[in-house]
């Protein structure tokens, strides 16, 4: 009498081998296998590109013609000019207190009266008259060299150079003219000014 508590055998394929068995068993289960989960989000990868964007927009923006911090030295003119700052050429600073090339201190300056007729003749070989200020001229031709081969690597026109000039807004008219002189001399030959824009009257 059998029992009818007892489980059925699982019923045998008719007519199989084991090998068939075996070879069936190895089928089903590479088409019920799963690829392997991702069970965590590597976050590495993404970290570095964020940290490379960021580094780089920081650089981009320090860089920026636009990005000109102001101070008691340097109060830049104000102008209703709508156009967009170049961001092309080598930065000239004239402030209250000294003339820079880029991020580098040329000429320190004396006070504005004695400014009025120039930088004077010690920074001009002895002669008062010339517009040519000897310490600004040679950190310019250095500049002018390196804008140079950067320009000729670009495949641009090296001919000539571009100069971002950013001044304080009290600078003499004399002073002014001697630095576009002397940037003249030594083949800068677009000047940008950097202004303010201001509300038009």
């Amino acid at each position: 009498m059998s029992n009818p508590e007892a489980p059925n055998p699982a019923p045998a394929a008719a007519g199989a081998t084991v090998a068939q068995y075996k070879a069936a068993l190895r089928t089903a289960i590479r088409r019920n296998q799963k690829g392997e989960e991702v069970n965590h989000l590597n976050i590495t990868a993404m970290l570095d590109i964020m940290t490379i964007i960021l580094v780089f927009l920081l650089k981009t923006l320090g860089e920026s013609a636009g990005a000109i911090p102001q101070s008691d030295d340097l109060m830049i003119p104000k102008s209703i000019l709508r156009t967009e700052p170049a961001q092309d050429g080598v930065k000239v600073t004239i402030s209250k207190s000294q003339i820079m090339v880029g991020n580098e201190q040329v000429l320190k300056l004396p006070s504005r009266e004695s400014l009025v007729n120039g930088v004077g003749a010690r920074h001009k070989n002895g002669n008062p008259n010339t517009l040519l200020i000897v310490p600004l001229g040679n950190a310019l031709r250095s500049a002018r060299q390196t804008d140079k081969a950067i320009l000729t690597a670009k495949g641009m026109d090296a001919s000539s150079s571009e100069a971002m000039i950013i001044c304080d807004n009290t600078v003499p008219y004399r002073l002014f003219m001697e630095v576009l002189y002397t940037l003249g001399q030594n083949e800068f030959a677009t000047y940008h000014l950097m202004v303010m824009q201001s509300e038009a009257k």
